[in-house]
């Protein structure tokens, strides 16, 4: 009730507020998964909340993070289950908010290909694109049938997840995204499926989430633009035809079929609540890296994410 009580009073009093500048890193180039926060800007929810919001993507998607920890950027979006290991390694970063409320990665295979089960797996190459995580996320998947990774190849494809898999260089690939690898294949006349990590012993995690350093972040900030990004996110479900159109117009680039595929499929696992905080959820992500050995020490969840909607 006391933040729906202060977001009210703010809408109530934002058109007098001076406009407060933040700026906001993304993951990678703008796609459907900024959907929110593209829509956001152009509705003017952000200006609406009293901010100006300048928003940024990487040259290189690892920077982000260790850009907001070292005080460069008011808000990175980054991965919940890379923010469990940054954590780990000392950076002062903390989830604030969530974009992605569900995960987008999953184990690629050819739709017609020999690939009809995880258990298939075996003495088959299998690609990635970041080490760490898929590793761990493939050992989990593997461990349902009694395997290791030493029963597979594991081949590193760089970022070129589905050309390598429809080109034969391997058999399946982790770290596709079921909203955009999965329609580029289709697109491409070469069907893929997806297993999906959810359903194969990995528990579910949020695939996009918000970070920032909580010894230098504006908390008041960061709650009206969490509140922005809320309400273009129920603009987008109500109205995901004219928010595409709205999203799509920033760009031409964005105006092709991949994109409009990725939106449709993308609308759904958006956060519907992106300040709300789902403290079992990252225990149970913690407790998963520590036994799978990417983790030594287990953090609270107080020391991985905030909730300030509850401040």
């Amino acid at each position: 009730m006391k933040y729906l009580a202060f977001m009210v009073a703010l809408l109530a009093t934002a058109p007098a507020m001076a406009q407060d500048r933040m700026t906001l890193l993304l993951d990678w180039f703008v796609n459907p998964d900024h959907g929110p926060i593209i829509v956001a800007q152009e509705l003017g929810y952000f200006k609406d909340a009293g901010l100006e919001v300048e928003i940024v993507a990487p040259a290189d998607p690892s920077d982000p993070p260790k850009m907001v920890a070292a005080g460069q950027a008011d808000l990175a979006i980054s991965y919940q289950p890379q923010l469990h290991m940054q954590i780990e390694s000392g950076l002062p970063l903390r989830r604030v908010g969530t974009l992605v409320a569900t995960p987008l990665n999953c184990l690629l295979v050819l739709e017609d290909g020999p690939i009809k089960s995880s258990a298939d797996l075996k003495g088959r190459k299998v690609g990635f694109s970041v080490s760490g995580v898929e590793e761990a996320l493939l050992s989990a998947i593997l461990g349902q049938h009694g395997m290791t990774l030493n029963d597979i190849e594991l081949v590193s494809v760089n970022w070129s997840l589905s050309p390598s898999l429809m080109s034969g260089q391997v058999d399946a690939v982790i770290g596709a995204y079921r909203n955009f690898e999965l329609n580029q294949m289709e697109i491409e006349g070469v069907p893929g499926r997806c297993f999906y990590i959810e359903e194969e012993g990995i528990p579910a995690y949020d695939e996009l989430i918000y970070v920032a350093n909580p010894e230098t972040m504006n908390a008041d900030m960061i709650r009206r633009f969490l509140f922005a990004t809320e309400r273009a996110t129920q603009y987008i479900v109500n109205h995901p035809t004219e928010s595409w159109e709205i999203f799509a117009g920033t760009s031409t680039e964005l105006r092709d079929e991949l994109n409009a595929k990725a939106w449709v499929d993308t609308v759904p696992r958006f956060a519907l609540r992106p300040s709300a905080l789902d403290h079992a959820r990252y225990t149970r992500f913690e407790t998963f890296l520590k036994d799978t050995g990417m983790i030594e020490n287990v953090t609270p969840v107080s020391g991985l994410a905030l909730d300030l909607s509850a401040e």
